[in-house]
C-alpha cells in the first residue's frame, strides 16, 4: 500500500518566491499526496481545527513545507500548530491521534549552507534552530525527521531552482512508495544527503 502524504505549506509571499514556485510545481501528481496551502486557504487566519485534524488521520506522512522566518516558521503554520496539536488530541494522557506518524520539515533559506554553522553569520546549524520543532514532534508520539533543505535562494539560478525541485519531487516519490528506515534517516543532518544515497 503507497504511503499517504500532507504537505502543509505556509508562505505569506509564495507568488515572491522563485525557488518555492519551482518545488511545488515537482510535486508527483499523485491521488496519495495532498498539497494544502495554509495561506490560501485561511487566509484571515481563522483556522478550522477539527477538518484539519481529519486531513491529519487520513495521511501517513505528514510534511511542514515553508520558507525558515527569523529562525522559525511563518505565523500562520504556528497558529496552525497552538490550535491542531490539542491536548487530548495529539498529546497528553490520551492523545495519540499522531502517534508513529513521520514528520518531515521542508526548508527554504536565503543564506547559504555555511551560513549556519558555529563560525557562521547564523551561529547555529539548522537542526539546532528546528528543535523546538522536533521537541513538538516527539512530545505528540510523531517520528521527526531530518529536514530536507534548500539553502542560498537569494542567489540561486534557475538550474539551481531546478535541481532542487527535482530532487524534492524524487522526495516525495521515494516517500510515498517505500517504506522508510528511521534509524538510518536519522544518522544524517539533512534529508536531502540521506536520499542522495537511495538515488545513486
Amino acid at each position: 500500500m503507497p504511503n499517504k502524504i500532507l504537505i502543509l505549506f505556509a508562505h505569506p509571499l509564495f507568488e515572491k518566491s522563485n525557488a518555492n514556485n519551482a518545488l511545488i510545481s515537482h510535486i508527483p501528481n499523485s491521488h496519495n499526496i495532498t498539497f494544502h496551502d495554509l495561506y490560501q486557504e485561511y487566509p484571515e487566519f481563522d483556522i478550522d481545527m477539527k477538518r484539519e485534524q481529519e486531513l491529519l488521520m487520513l495521511h501517513d506522512i505528514i510534511i511542514w513545507h515553508h520558507p525558515m522566518y527569523w529562525y522559525s516558521c511563518p505565523p500562520l503554520l504556528k497558529q496552525w500548530i497552538d490550535i491542531v496539536l490539542e491536548h487530548g488530541w495529539a498529546y497528553g494522557k490520551e492523545g495519540f491521534a499522531l502517534k508513529d506518524k513521520p514528520l518531515l520539515q521542508v526548508i527554504t533559506t536565503g543564506g547559504r549552507k555555511e551560513n549556519y554553522s558555529p563560525l557562521g553569520r547564523d551561529r547555529f546549524t539548522i537542526p539546532q534552530l528546528l528543535e523546538p520543532f522536533n521537541q513538538t514532534a516527539k512530545v505528540c508520539n510523531m517520528i521527526y525527521l531530518p529536514p530536507f533543505v534548500v539553502h542560498g535562494t537569494h542567489s540561486m539560478d534557475e538550474a539551481g531552482y531546478e535541481k532542487n525541485a527535482k530532487l524534492y519531487g524524487q522526495v516525495l516519490e521515494y516517500l510515498e512508495n517505500i517504506d522508510l528506515n528511521i534509524k538510518e534517516v536519522s544518522e544524517y543532518h539533512y534529508f536531502n544527503d540521506w536520499i542522495k544515497t537511495k538515488l545513486g
